[in-house]
């Protein structure tokens, strides 16, 4: 069986002492590492680069993690890449603005290597991980999961989720009529124990709903436990 081929990471930061250290322990667990400290060139290197995630600093001159990561979501080439914000602001709504932006994780400096590196290697387990023991297609009135072909289609148009989105709507159509408590979501949508508060779930259900306008009623809150996919149509979206 031939070897599957490293994975490539773009790191872009303004702080050499940063892109340098992490591209040192990236490197050393068998990645394909490019860093920049200058912003503005990020989409460019992006694009020639092609990498299998991207870690962005949040805060930066001229060009912050936030600009460019609305920027990759935006292009047909990148969108689906997954985003890593790094970053010194801790504050609730920054890390929330980073997820609704399209962030598929978020570390906090100073940051434990050993951790950042778990967490790599989590996203990019399950941006590539096949689906297994579940049906080619998972339907709940016009919402359709094409396991086969990747996809997500909302009466019959198709869209656009990051790995994340598409994991988290699958485990619950999967578990239908099941509530799923945060925490669970929390665990087997990342694969990983952390301290991630569960803020996390309702960010990114809140960011699926957007997304499936008219057929988010599917998606229910079970409040103060979790969310669940509905055996039956709800006239309303519960607001997560």
């Amino acid at each position: 069986m031939p070897e599957s081929k490293p994975k490539k990471i773009l790191i872009v930061d303004d702080e050499a002492d940063v892109t340098e250290l992490l591209a040192y322990h990236l490197k050393a667990k068998g990645y394909v590492v490019e860093t920049l400290n200058d912003p503005n060139s990020s989409i460019s290197l992006a694009r020639s680069f092609n990498p299998d995630l991207i870690m962005l600093d949040m805060m930066m001159p001229d060009l912050n993690g936030i600009q460019i990561c609305r920027m990759l979501r935006a292009d047909p080439k990148l969108k689906n890449v997954p985003v890593v914000f790094l970053t010194a602001k801790t504050e609730e709504v920054d890390r929330v603005q980073g997820f609704e932006t399209g962030a598929d994780d978020y570390v906090c400096k100073p940051f434990s290597t050993k951790e950042l590196l778990l967490r790599v290697q989590s996203i990019l387990r399950r941006s590539t991980e096949p689906a297994t023991d579940a049906p080619k297609k998972l339907q709940a009135g016009g919402i359709l999961i094409d396991e086969e072909r990747h996809e997500v289609t909302m009466r019959g148009r198709l869209v656009e989720l990051t790995a994340t989105e598409f994991k988290l709507l699958r485990l619950l159509m999967s578990r239908r009529g099941r509530v799923q408590t945060r925490e669970h979501l929390l665990i087997n949508g990342w694969n990983y124990e952390t301290e991630i508060e569960t803020r996390t779930v309702d960010t990114h259900v809140r960011r699926l709903r957007e997304k499936l306008g008219p057929e988010a009623g599917w998606i229910e809150t079970i409040r103060g436990v979790g969310y669940r996919v509905a055996l039956e149509r709800k006239e309303t979206a519960a607001s997560a």
